[in-house]
């Protein structure tokens, strides 16, 4: 049941939306939104516990900085293990003006990687995210430090950006001395539209990781966790799960494709996606063939300007690290769901997830019957494409 601090929130929620409606271009903005989900049971590697609770709902402010930088503030909520669970998840500043295609930003913020990871989880086709993001990103990776971008001055759209961030928020507990700046990551994306009806984009990631994960061990190695004691043991108490399975390299590909008769989305589309991610170098007893892999099909329908049907496949095999071993590990997940969207503010989904073939998790959802109400109140940002 949700307990009496959330239902507080959802007031509170409520409340913050009053006034947000009517606000002038150049001013601030605010902007709130109310994710409810009841879970038949939890998902392995999910987000979402069993029963009715309080998914990734959030309280975002943005707005203009003067006349060269924009900011945003966010913070966000939900329901885990039966407490309320409360981020900054986001606290960010960055140029609006500089020359030549390139933007820096810098603060608490999203990292750009794949094609989900920059979208608010409540804003997502389904429920719970593939098994690549749930086990690799801990759902939905933010992080603090820096980013700078170039969009080429091409008929075309072509990114290409950089990151650098601290890394604590991905991998808590490491087995070494804490770094200042422990993770960096590099992307390109791509896209253009065929005609009115088809478009697509293409996307490329790499993140190099410098902070090795902490695992249980033995002997020598377990001394030296010791010695590295309370630079190691960095905790940030707020929502930062992390990444279940990481490593020091991670190569990760993301493909879309839309379908929208003559162009007019709001009444029919297709989306198809496609994801994969490869993670090497788990830890320093890793071989060549000690890798996790993952990826990804998605496909959803808009066939009425308020319902969509949408299919889900996708796949998760990793190497289990226990100390200086590993074991073999597989889950596949399928999901199919229906959503109706009477308004762009407001969405009702009912999913069914099935998890198979499951070797070495402890406690997969066979089966799992989610509903999940999303409310939006006052402004929010264009959703990427």
């Amino acid at each position: 049941m949700i307990k009496t601090s959330t239902l507080c929130l959802l007031v509170a929620l409520t409340a913050a939306s009053g006034g947000a409606t009517a606000q002038s271009p150049g001013s601030w903005q605010f902007g709130a939104v109310l994710d409810l989900t009841h879970t038949s049971r939890a998902l392995e590697l999910g987000g979402r516990d069993q029963g009715l609770q309080l998914g990734h709902s959030d309280l975002t402010a943005y707005g203009p900085v003067g006349p060269l930088f924009r900011a945003q503030v966010g913070a966000s909520f939900a329901t885990h293990d039966g407490e309320l669970e409360r981020s900054i998840e986001e606290a960010w500043i960055e140029t609006t003006r500089l020359p030549a295609g390139l933007q820096v930003r810098g603060g608490r913020f999203a990292s750009q990687i794949g094609y989900l990871n920059q979208q608010h989880p409540h804003a997502d086709d389904f429920v719970e995210r593939p098994l690549l993001y749930r086990g690799f990103f801990g759902g939905h990776w933010n992080d603090d430090g820096l980013r700078l971008n170039w969009t080429a001055p091409t008929p075309f759209y072509l990114m290409v950006g950089a990151e650098a961030f601290r890394g604590k928020r991905l991998v808590e507990e490491i087995a070494g001395p804490a770094r200042s700046l422990g993770i960096t990551t590099f992307v390109i994306k791509t896209g253009a539209d065929l005609n009115r009806s088809h478009s697509w984009q293409l996307g490329l990631s790499h993140i190099q990781n410098r902070r090795e994960a902490a695992v249980e061990d033995h002997g020598d190695h377990e001394h030296e966790e010791g010695q590295a004691g309370h630079e190691g043991h960095d905790h940030d108490h707020d929502h930062a799960h992390g990444a279940r399975f990481s490593g020091r390299k991670t190569w990760m590909i993301d493909a879309t494709w839309k379908w929208a008769p003559g162009g007019n989305n709001r009444d029919r589309q297709l989306r198809i996606g496609f994801e994969a991610a490869r993670i090497t170098g788990l830890n320093r007893y890793a071989g060549p063939r000690d890798r996790h892999e993952a990826n990804a099909v998605t496909a959803v329908w808009r066939f009425r300007p308020e319902w969509e049907v949408g299919a889900r496949a996708d796949w998760l095999r990793v190497r289990m690290p226990h100390g200086d071993h590993f074991h073999s590990a597989l889950l596949r997940e399928r999901a199919v769901m229906l959503a109706w969207k009477p308004s762009h503010m407001q969405s009702l989904r009912l999913q069914y997830t099935m998890q198979r073939d499951a070797v070495e998790f402890e406690d997969p959802a066979r089966r799992s019957v989610q509903l999940q109400y999303v409310l939006a109140f006052g402004a929010h940002g264009a959703h990427a494409f």
